[in-house]
């Protein structure tokens, strides 16, 4: 096995990257690797023990979880990003550190992860009770060039890490190989 590698599943919140992530993990398991998955949601509250949500606690939390990401790699772990990460910065201060990253955009439009809202964000977010959810009171910044798209409103995120473990399979990533180039 070559050098480890990061995927960060970025997108709005309800847009099904935790959903994906766990089928990627389960992907990733039975090929024999065992990946980390950096789970926004499960780690905030550790890095930020009362989540402000604000602009300077976004930079804190994003900072430490690119730095643990980036460890963990070093050190030959894959690593599965969950996280929003609503801005550019974030996503590419972890490309600044890990070679062999691949950034997948989960694409949901704004109307379906507001109907899904399985924590409720969207529903605090209309009724005033926050005032930072991305895509709705903060800026969420797509990727600009993200390694692969996941269109998460039409496919199930069985499909979803499907396409992501073929990314990672023509990278070479998970042979032993290493081709940076994107597929064709």
């Amino acid at each position: 096995m070559g050098p480890a590698f990061a995927v960060w599943l970025t997108g709005l919140p309800a847009s099904g990257k935790s959903a994906i992530a766990r089928a990627l993990l389960r992907e990733l398991q039975a090929r024999g690797l065992d990946p980390a998955a950096l789970e926004s949601d499960a780690l905030r509250t550790a890095i930020t023990p009362r989540p402000t949500y604000d602009d300077a606690e976004r930079d804190l939390f994003y900072g430490a979880l690119v730095h643990l990401g980036t460890y963990l790699v070093q050190h030959g772990v894959p690593v599965v990003f969950d996280a929003t990460a609503n801005r550019r910065a974030y996503r590419d201060a972890a490309r600044a550190g890990i070679e062999r990253l691949a950034e997948v955009f989960v694409d949901c439009p704004l109307e379906v992860c507001a109907a899904r809202d399985p924590k409720g964000l969207y529903r605090r977010a209309r009724d005033g009770q926050t005032d930072a959810l991305p895509g709705v009171q903060a800026a969420y910044e797509p990727p600009l060039k993200p390694e692969l798209v996941v269109h998460s409103a039409r496919s199930t995120p069985e499909t979803g890490a499907r396409e992501v473990v073929a990314l990672l399979e023509a990278r070479g990533w998970l042979d032993g190989t290493q081709c940076d180039k994107p597929p064709a």
